[in-house]
């Protein structure tokens, strides 16, 4: 089967996937955001987890149980905080979308969904880091993995609109689920 890319506008929290992607802080334990909303839909079970992986570098992710989530695995990855775009925060934020696979690919998962990462308060401009997004993603799935589905959830329409417009050009089929639209792309 191919893999195929979507692009909706939901809460993440919701989803029913294998893995919901967390926007983390270095500490792994809660914030604000998309943080803070996975971290108290998932109960205090996912911090007493998160406090024994001792934290995550900007880059690099790490898994966890869903607990009360959908989503029966939450993938931490921390995203970079933007200055200017000199100092690796593109490598650093391509580097958090392929840990982020690989760590599912590794625990043989099916489907994830990505927030917007470093995209709110850590100010990474929108739309190079949906650019970056896209072509860490397909990249990674031009090799076999058991990856079948990608999900980029996004929280506001202007976030999801992005997704569609850059997902348009490859021949992405749009849909509207009731959920503010879907874009999906098979990749292949």
């Amino acid at each position: 089967m191919t893999p195929t890319l979507q692009t909706l506008q939901a809460d993440i929290t919701q989803l029913d996937v294998d893995a919901i992607v967390n926007a983390a802080n270095t500490s792994l334990m809660g914030g604000g955001g998309v943080d803070g909303a996975i971290h108290r839909a998932a109960g205090h079970e996912l911090v007493a987890e998160c406090m024994t992986l001792n934290g995550c570098r900007t880059g690099e992710a790490k898994i966890t149980q869903g607990y009360r989530l959908k989503a029966r695995h939450v993938i931490h990855t921390v995203g970079p905080v933007w200055h200017g775009g000199g100092n690796g925060e593109p490598e650093l934020l391509r580097a958090c979308y392929q840990n982020s696979l690989a760590l599912a690919a590794e625990h043989g998962l099916q489907s994830i969904a990505f927030p917007c990462i470093s995209t709110g308060v850590y100010r990474f401009p929108a739309d190079q880091a949906a650019e970056i997004a896209l072509e860490a993603v397909k990249v990674f799935l031009q090799k076999p993995s058991s990856i079948q589905t990608v999900i980029f959830c996004c929280f506001s329409e202007a976030d999801r609109a992005r997704y569609e417009r850059l997902l348009s050009p490859i021949g992405a089929t749009q849909q509207s689920p009731g959920q503010g639209g879907v874009a999906e792309d098979a990749l292949g």
